[in-house]
């Protein structure tokens, strides 16, 4: 987590908090990744994930996420390498967010499926239909984000599993993931399963319903209890084998890009938040140069401010 001293207690989550990678034969209870109704107890107060579907933000929205941070918080935004929101210090009881803090975080609009906050993880090329790439992929990031919450049995996926979406430009091709996929032209993109894992080429169209196939799958195979596996890549030969993702990979996922840097990139500029933390100072000056009011969190520590 951006600006996260060593001193405080904290968690790993593959988003910038503690890092808990026991392997499953030894983990006695479920995985334990903060969201906004589990927040996580650190040292200096209740800690809280707030899940943006690729990254994706307005600035109005991130606007009252800083003032619940000045009001309840230590009173900064803290930007995760999922592209996600910490606040950190809020008030708690008993596990739970002092019913104030709670009503002010839901009131930022952030927290619209509160059955299925913590599975909320998706990643997504962040300038994707905006510059470059391939295609646009945030209909598709959108699109999959309202089946997996109109789907009460995927709550139950861990808080740690993750969707990652490239548009073919390769700036998320080698992030870790859990299931994803990659555009291979401006209308197909190929289905992906851990690391290693390539399935169909399939319309852009069918991939958020693909995806929610092989979530059900990797439910049904990741075991029960505290031993149940929270990623893909931890399941036994067999169980991948039941997500039938066994097809060789199209050579036209083969791309690769750097981090996004930061600066203008065209249609807009990509600011460096040092630490990955918005500060109030930071934040009211990224809010005073923001063009539109689309903002977009990247997984580099930075915000994308679009032109248009």
């Amino acid at each position: 987590m951006g600006g996260d001293g060593n001193s405080r207690r904290t968690i790993a989550c593959h988003d910038d908090a503690v890092t808990e990678t026991a392997p499953t034969e030894s983990r006695t209870r479920r995985d334990l990744c903060p969201g906004v109704l589990r927040p996580w107890p650190a040292d200096d107060g209740a800690l809280v994930r707030v899940r943006l579907v690729g990254g994706a933000i307005s600035r109005t929205e991130l606007r009252k996420v800083g003032r619940v941070a000045a009001t309840f918080g230590d009173g900064n935004v803290h930007l995760t390498s999922r592209a996600n929101l910490q606040l950190r210090g809020l008030p708690s009881t008993n596990g739970r967010l002092d019913p104030a803090a709670l009503t002010a975080l839901e009131g930022t609009g952030l927290v619209p499926h509160p059955t299925h906050d913590l599975v909320r993880n998706v990643m997504v090329s962040p300038l994707t239909g905006l510059h470059g790439g391939r295609t646009d992929l945030r209909p598709v990031a959108r699109a999959f984000d309202d089946l997996l919450c109109a789907d009460a049995a995927l709550a139950g996926l861990p808080g740690k599993f993750l969707v990652t979406l490239d548009d073919g430009r390769g700036d998320l091709i080698d992030h870790a993931l859990d299931l994803g996929a990659v555009a291979v032209d401006s209308r197909h993109g190929q289905l992906r399963a851990g690391a290693h894992g390539w399935g169909d080429v399939v319309p852009l169209d069918d991939v958020p319903r693909r995806l929610i196939e092989l979530a059900h799958a990797f439910l049904r195979v990741r075991g029960e209890g505290p031993n149940a596996a929270w990623h893909v890549d931890e399941l036994p030969e067999t169980g991948r084998d039941k997500l039938d993702l066994r097809v060789l990979r199209d050579p036209r996922t083969e791309v690769s890009a750097d981090p996004l840097p930061f600066g203008g990139f065209g249609d807009g500029i990509h600011v460096e938040v040092a630490d990955g933390m918005l500060t109030p100072k930071t934040l009211k000056v990224v809010l005073d140069i923001a063009l539109t009011d689309q903002v977009i969190v990247t997984p580099w520590h930075g915000l994308v401010l679009p032109a248009r």
